[in-house]
């Protein structure tokens, strides 16, 4: 079963949701596909036991033994990536419309290295995350990758939880695709709400069980009231309402889930949403425990 934790936005608190959840389930395999920013990592101690390079992209090269130095290439490039018969592989976006216009045939592709991806042990499961490049795309195939490198482990695991990335672009699409469960997580503003929105419209178009968790909900009661009522209009379950506690900033500067703190509020809270979630789970037939 696969869960993924997404946001309209980034600094919801999904990280911190997520590192929760996977103390509070069992037998828990992470993938940290907020590939732009990942840090989920962070909070464990374990050995990398396998570590690959991904070539997310292509990028064009000038072989200068076979350009005749005509300019098409320069021309017709609408991203101004080539001046002089160089390529600056920084702008260049791999369209390929010079490698048609050359009357020579003196531009190809080659394979471009767009981040590490890691497979981690901790002594609480298995981490899958990657290390972009500095300027690198292909977020979305990155993604889609790392999900691929635990499918192996996923057999004898009971839950995969994802660290979606924040928005609704292509990264976020790769994490919301082929999942059980989608735990959207927003803010009591009106940009909350807005992103709220959009991600929701996202996740319409698949076949997933939408849950909304509110962070920091009391700090604005009348915004958390309207998320709600648009939650109920829409047929969604508000599984979460976690208050706002300093002890999630001690959390993070310390690097630990909030799980591990026993007097915080938002441990409270996220362990109420996450009874919440296994029996909406159970009922759906999409969570069995043995």
């Amino acid at each position: 079963m696969v869960i993924s934790v997404l946001s309209g936005k980034g600094g919801t608190g999904k990280t911190t949701v997520v590192g929760a959840l996977s103390e509070l389930a069992k037998k828990v395999i992470k993938v940290d596909c907020d590939v732009d920013a990942p840090n989920l990592y962070l909070f464990y101690k374990g050995e990398n036991f396998e570590e690959k390079e991904f070539f997310g992209g292509k990028k064009a090269i000038i072989d200068n033994s076979l350009c005749i130095h005509c300019g098409q290439c320069e021309d017709v490039c609408k991203f101004g990536a080539i001046t002089d018969e160089n390529v600056n592989k920084f702008s260049c976006e791999g369209c390929g419309a010079c490698i048609i216009v050359c009357p020579n045939n003196a531009i190809s592709f080659v394979d471009e290295k767009t981040a590490d991806v890691f497979l981690t042990k901790t002594d609480k499961g298995i981490i899958s995350r990657a290390m972009m490049g500095v300027g690198s795309d292909g977020a979305g195939k990155l993604v889609t990758q790392l999900r691929k490198n635990v499918k192996p482990f996923e057999e004898c695991n009971g839950i995969t939880i994802i660290d979606g990335s924040p928005g609704i672009g292509c990264a976020v699409i790769a994490s919301i695709t082929d999942t059980d469960v989608a735990l959207i997580v927003t803010e009591p503003t009106k940009s909350g709400l807005d992103d709220l929105k959009r991600i929701l419209e996202l996740a319409e178009n698949f076949e997933t069980q939408v849950m909304v968790c509110i962070n920091k909900y009391d700090i604005n009661l009348e915004m958390t009231s309207k998320i709600e009522d648009y939650a109920k209009s829409k047929n969604l379950f508000v599984v979460g309402k976690i208050p706002f506690d300093k002890k999630v900033m001690e959390a993070v500067n310390t690097l630990k889930p909030i799980t591990e703190f026993e007097d915080s509020l938002a441990k409270n809270a996220i362990k109420e949403m996450w009874i919440k979630m296994s029996s909406i789970m159970v009922e759906k037939g999409l969570l069995i425990y043995n």
